[in-house]
């Protein structure tokens, strides 16, 4: 007789009539994704961005040697036409969508599913998480996705993808979650911290919508790992949790996007550090560096501490550190566990952004080669945007101007030393100056790259 009990339950589900109901058992899931897709599809749309992007001639342009012996003249602007996905998350017309669509756009159109078009103007970007928040011009009552807590997914979890790919209109892929707490995913820059999902996702994608089962927002759908430039059934999303916290600093009026500092420089833990610490098995990440500022060392972590999680929650690498940071905001504080001296202990600590001392910046006088160079304290906000570890020292460029030009250095450069002296403070670059000489011999950092540079005042 059971065989006759299933198929009669099928057929039952089969008559009934068609509602946009979620499916409530692995029946009515085997049978059709349709009422999932009906729920999220609507507030799933297409975003067409322009920007004017400067494009030099030479690839030697912007390099500080040769800058000082040839003129490559003025960048080529160009028109950049960009096509993505986005996702409603505010019936008041609240986007969300990547950095690598919208960011620097001159013009941001927003086309709805059901064909209604929006112009929009990002509210708060951010390059480093490649989010951007997007606010609809005149737009009211439209259809938005409820926020999934991203904690709560679980590897096998079926998800569907929803998004644009190649510009042939909204289209639906449907997958599991293939693997979680992904570091670095297929970003280039490799920083990050993702869902993987083997649903189908290819460019135009950028910026749609992960959504689970119940139809809610999962996370934003970014990159993919390709060699060929399609789908290859590995892909990332950025996990809804972190777009919850970007949504809040864009609705409290934010046009940047504030993160907690750490003021700690941590690595993985693998067996044979596992082994030496003491640990049962490799987890958590190694404290190597502190500043003593940081709020870290104000709970008592010192170097060589292993920090195990933030909040309960597992912290396993150096990027899921920054985003479980992230996720809770400025302001918040946190319980810290880690390991030391063969136990654990706990923490409570309070995030707040780095301090920056920006306003000390000091132009250095006339009479020498630096006359019109205007330079800052490297104080924790400065090591935190240019990403320089936590004992760097020196000055950071702010602005260059008459003959200090002459020595090609430039906004956001850090000068470590002249003539081989350390510079540890701007008081530090003044009596520097003040020795004039023909020959000034400058090492300073530009990005992550040491450059020593000659330069002859005559």
């Amino acid at each position: 007789m059971r065989p006759i009990l299933v198929v009669l339950t099928a057929l039952a589900i089969l008559s009934a009539p068609a509602r946009a109901e979620i499916p409530r058992s692995q029946t009515q899931i085997a049978l059709t994704f349709a009422p999932v897709a009906r729920k999220a599809a609507p507030a799933v749309v297409n975003i067409y961005a322009t920007r004017i992007v400067a494009e030099r001639v030479s690839p030697f342009a912007n390099d500080p040697f040769f800058s000082q012996f040839f003129d490559f003249g003025p960048a080529i602007p160009r028109v950049q036409n960009s096509l993505g996905s986005g996702v409603i998350l505010r019936p008041d017309g609240i986007v969300v969508s990547n950095y690598h669509v919208v960011g620097g756009a001159e013009d941001i159109r927003i086309v709805l599913a059901d064909r209604r078009e929006f112009a929009g103007r990002v509210v708060l970007a951010d390059e480093e998480s490649d989010l951007a928040i997007i606010r609809l011009e005149d737009a009211h009552d439209l259809p938005a996705l409820e926020l999934a807590d991203s904690d709560e997914a679980q590897v096998g979890d079926l998800v569907l993808a929803i998004g644009n790919p190649f510009g042939v209109g909204q289209t639906v892929t449907s997958g599991i979650v293939s693997g979680l707490a992904r570091a670095g995913g297929g970003m280039n820059s490799g920083r990050g911290y993702f869902i993987q999902t083997d649903a189908a996702i290819n460019p135009g994608n950028s910026g749609g919508a992960l959504v689970d089962i119940q139809g809610r927002l999962l996370g934003i759908n970014t990159s993919i790992l390709t060699r060929s430039g399609g789908s290859n059934g590995i892909g990332f999303a950025i996990p809804s949790n972190l777009v919850a916290q970007y949504v809040a600093q864009a609705e409290a009026g934010a046009t940047r996007f504030a993160r907690p500092w750490a003021g700690i420089d941590v690595q993985p833990i693998d067996h044979a550090l596992a082994e030496a610490l003491g640990l049962p098995r490799p987890m958590g990440v190694l404290a190597r560096q502190i500043h003593p500022q940081s709020p870290f060392a104000e709970a008592g972590i010192r170097p060589g501490d292993a920090i195990l999680e933030l909040n309960g929650r597992p912290v396993d690498a150096p990027q899921e550190l920054d985003y479980r940071l992230a996720v809770l905001g400025p302001g918040a504080d946190t319980i810290v566990t880690y390991w030391r001296d063969g136990g654990t202990n706990s923490a409570r600590i309070h995030l707040a952004e780095a301090p920056d001392t920006g306003s000390q910046a000091m132009t250095l006088p006339p009479g020498t080669l630096l006359e019109g160079l205007t330079v800052a304290p490297l104080d924790p906000a400065a090591i935190q945007r240019l990403g320089l570890p936590q004992t760097a020292t020196g000055v950071v460029v702010t602005d260059v101007t008459g003959r200090a030009r002459r020595t090609r250095l430039q906004p956001g450069d850090v000068i470590l030393s002249v003539n081989g002296n350390p510079i540890r403070s701007p008081q530090d670059l003044i009596a520097e100056a003040a020795r004039d000489r023909p020959v000034w011999r400058f090492e300073f950092l530009r990005g992550r790259q040491r450059i020593t540079l000659q330069v002859i005042d005559g």
